[in-house]
């Protein structure tokens, strides 16, 4: 399996590329703001065709190019509708008071809406470019996160978005947060994986569990609450 990564956007949100080997099919994780024109590049560079586009949750850094990527390509786009509140209004997600950054990013307080839409509600798992991915509702940075979580010769791979990053979690005082659920889903969803599983984040570098569990302080005892 091979994984392109790139940060774009203003808020440095971390664009996902995954295929098998010699593969002519790829799936994006979160492409968000700018991220289109070096998907593309990649598709070209590669070789590659775009299978369909996942989505962790629905903040505009995340977003932002999503639609418009499958669009083109003509493939779904999955999100799960809990998110639904921001997918076309990205100001619902962070706040009024970012109405006029979104109209100096985007001309207007509005994303266009996929043709093909998929929701990921109620989904354990979904194969795309061949790929198997499990699926995991995270809620607390926003009411629909989700992880994706693969596998390769060297285990587990959680594409984990804004729920958990390399020393630290994803903000909950954006509208939709909730700061208990994100206990819940940091106590019962990341500390259930394997040491050895793979995050890729939503921002920032990539890591492991095993470092998490250490130097993460956001999952110890005495945050999450447990013996």
């Amino acid at each position: 399996m091979f994984i392109a990564s790139f940060a774009t956007g203003p808020w440095q949100a971390n664009c996902y590329l995954i295929w098998q080997d010699s593969a002519l099919e790829t799936v994006v994780i979160d492409p968000g703001v700018d991220a289109a024109p070096t998907v593309q590049s990649e598709l070209q560079k590669r070789g590659l065709r775009l299978a369909g586009v996942l989505c962790t949750h629905g903040h505009v850094d995340h977003i932002a190019d999503a639609a418009r990527l499958a669009n083109e390509a003509g493939v779904p786009m999955w999100l799960h509708s809990a998110d639904d509140y921001m997918l076309t209004t990205p100001s619902a997600g962070i706040g009024a008071d970012s109405v006029p950054l979104m109209r100096q990013l985007f001309g207007a307080d509005s994303l266009p809406a996929p043709l093909q839409r998929e929701d990921l509600l109620g989904v354990a798992s979904l194969t795309v470019a061949g790929i198997t991915f499990r699926v995991t509702h995270t809620p607390g940075h926003t009411p629909g996160c989700v992880v994706f979580t693969t596998a390769d010769a060297d285990g587990d791979i959680a594409f984990g978005g804004d729920l958990v990053f390399a020393g630290s979690i994803g903000r909950t005082d954006l509208p939709g947060g909730d700061s208990a659920q994100m206990v819940k889903s940091l106590r019962d969803v990341v500390l259930s994986w394997d040491d050895t599983t793979r995050l890729l984040p939503g921002h920032g570098e990539a890591t492991i569990l095993a470092r998490e569990r250490v130097v993460n302080p956001y999952l110890q005892p005495y945050f999450l609450g447990v013996s």
